[in-house]
């Protein structure tokens, strides 16, 4: 596996990582300082701090080893079964004490945030022989004690609901600093439990895991944070900012309580910054291979982007190779079916560059009869994270800018006369 350090350590030998030296406050400090390009602080308090590792598509393809271009098609074609390696140690044993998150360098990234927040961590679970990892972010509350935002009906929820039917604690274990290929692995919708396998498929060899003292397996990492998530307790968890860069609100969420803290010797805590870059390719981009393979079902997709714009998360731009005019629809349907929170989505023909907001603007302004190509649906399951919804509830719309196939004369651009 290329891990963390070593991922590092290709930036920098590409003049790409950003090394801030200055000593700085985890309190708003970070947050002001970092911009867009990988960085490393190497004194927060002490402590080593990267950001921004997987926060453009190059540097994605860059850590996938595939170009740029070609993202959608690596990762719409890779399987979940490709198997992990267990093993006995890791690195991340180097160092075994009693969880004190104090010693962490864990992040108050702005003014109004309810507590400081882990928000790289990836929360590996496991239930009755069905495990999940995945992506919360986690509210500091003591110095062994993390508040946790589960969204409704997701894999962790699931499980921490059915243990807690029975009275149970749901065992986890939580990982900082891990190879980023795992890392985009486990915020994409893929099977049940397949998070480490897809992981293992995308990297072209098996992710080793290995167990911790409450029995989960994990990957190797930085850090890791050891504990179970009680079956009642519950604090406030917020206000935290998300990924449309406005606050979400205050609700009860389940407390977690760790037992356990493992470590590298000098770690390096790797921390996303809300609504920023890492955040939009981590939560927008590994809907893209599940909407690519939704509408080539219904169409002959060429590609899909999560737009910027659209905080990678709320707009989608579809290519498509048109054979006849009903499919730009079912398009529109397919990718709604794929994405449960989008709220936008335009088709476009092939000749559009979906990454050129001026192309797709084009498409619109030449090719869209507003009577005729705006599909609106009300009132339908939406996401919690865009203001404009009630409790998730809002408005959907998608937008047919195809050429009209009858008479796509009219709307073929002509190419520039060559000198």
């Amino acid at each position: 596996m290329i891990g963390l350090r070593r991922f590092l350590e290709q930036l920098r030998s590409e003049g790409v990582l950003r090394e801030i030296r200055e000593p700085l406050s985890p309190v708003y400090e970070v947050s002001a300082t970092v911009g867009k390009e990988p960085t490393l602080f190497t004194d927060v308090n002490g402590s080593r701090v990267v950001m921004n590792i997987l926060g453009s598509r190059e540097l994605l393809a860059k850590a996938l080893g595939v170009p740029h271009n070609r993202i959608i098609h690596h990762l719409s074609s890779c399987s979940t079964e490709r198997k992990v390696k267990i093993v006995d140690d890791s690195p991340a044993k180097e160092i075994t004490e009693k969880p004190d998150l104090s010693r962490l360098p864990v992040l108050t990234h702005f003014e109004g945030d309810g507590a400081p927040y882990i928000t790289s961590g990836v929360v590996v679970s496991e239930y009755d022989g069905v495990m999940n990892a995945s992506i919360h972010r986690l509210g500091v509350t003591g110095k062994d004690r993390l508040v946790a935002r589960l969204v409704e009906f997701r894999h962790t929820y699931n499980l921490h609901k059915k243990a807690a039917e029975n009275g149970e604690p749901l065992p986890i274990a939580i990982v900082i600093g891990i190879d980023p290929v795992i890392l985009f692995a486990v915020s994409t919708r893929v099977p049940e439990g397949r998070e480490f396998n897809y992981a293992s498929a995308l990297r072209g060899e098996p992710v080793e895991l290995f167990e911790c003292k409450n029995g989960i397996k994990v990957p190797h990492a930085e850090i890791v944070l050891e504990g179970y998530i009680h079956p009642t307790e519950v604090a406030d968890e917020g206000p935290f900012v998300d990924i449309s860069g406005t606050y979400d609100i205050v609700r009860k969420q389940p407390v977690i309580h760790l037992t356990n803290m493992m470590h590298r010797r000098d770690p390096i805590y790797h921390a996303l910054l809300p609504a920023g870059s890492e955040h939009h390719i981590l939560m927008g981009v590994p809907y893209e291979p599940l909407i690519f393979n939704e509408v080539k079902k219904v169409a002959d997709v060429r590609n899909v982007v999560l737009t910027s714009g659209g905080c990678c998360y709320f707009h989608a731009a579809v290519q498509i190779h048109k054979s006849n005019d009903d499919e730009a629809r079912k398009a529109i349907e397919a990718t709604f079916a794929a994405h449960k929170s989008l709220k936008h989505v335009i088709i476009v023909d092939e000749d559009i560059n979906i990454f050129d907001p001026n192309d797709i603007e084009f498409a619109i302004a030449t090719r869209v009869k507003g009577d005729e190509d705006i599909y609106i649906y009300p009132n339908v399951r939406g996401s919690t994270l865009d203001p404009r919804s009630e409790n998730g509830i809002g408005t959907k719309v998608g937008i047919d800018a195809t050429m009209d196939l009858s008479k796509r004369w009219k709307f073929q651009r002509v190419p520039r006369p060559r000198v």
